[in-house]
């Protein structure tokens, strides 16, 4: 597996067959995308992070170039903390150790080109499959808002999960 930056007219195509339901869609997005998301929609959303966040966005691939996951990065100079968003594996491959290895790959990028001290992330406690694979890697809970997200006629709680630098 490889990482690379994510190409707007090449990589679309996959990332959009990945989320083939409301609720999968919740989860990767927070609905800060309108569902089911257009090219235009997403390409706005990274843009518009790339400016506010220094958002920078990647695809892990196979070794022979097929993407099969996707995921958003930056870091924080003031306190030298990096923070991974949108994360996403092939749906044809989830379950499967790709998100871990491609994780992995994020983090060695975070920590060794970025020179980040540790890296946080957020996941949905009603997404208990992501919470599980970011645990296998290390990261652990560093708080949990309650209720904060509303799906439908259900309340989500959002945790916040750090790992640090060996």
């Amino acid at each position: 597996m490889r990482i690379r930056p994510y190409i707007p007219g090449k990589d679309y195509e996959y990332v959009s067959k990945w989320i083939d339901n409301e609720r999968t869609h919740a989860f990767w997005s927070a609905n800060l995308l309108p569902y089911p998301m257009t090219q235009n929609s997403f390409h706005g959303l990274l843009e518009k992070n790339s400016i506010d966040w220094t958002d920078s966005a990647y695809v892990a691939t196979e070794n022979n170039g097929q993407p099969i996951g996707f995921f958003c990065y930056s870091v924080n100079t003031e306190d030298n903390i990096g923070f991974l968003k949108f994360i996403i594996v092939d749906k044809t491959k989830r379950g499967k150790g790709y998100g871990k290895e491609m994780l992995n790959l994020a983090l060695q990028y975070a920590f060794q080109i970025t020179g980040a001290k540790a890296v946080q992330l957020n996941v949905f406690n009603e997404n208990p499959l992501a919470k599980q694979c970011y645990e296998k890697i290390g990261f652990v809970e560093r708080h949990i808002d309650k209720g904060v997200f509303s799906y439908k006629d259900e309340l989500w709680s959002r945790c916040n999960m750090i790992i640090s630098k060996d």
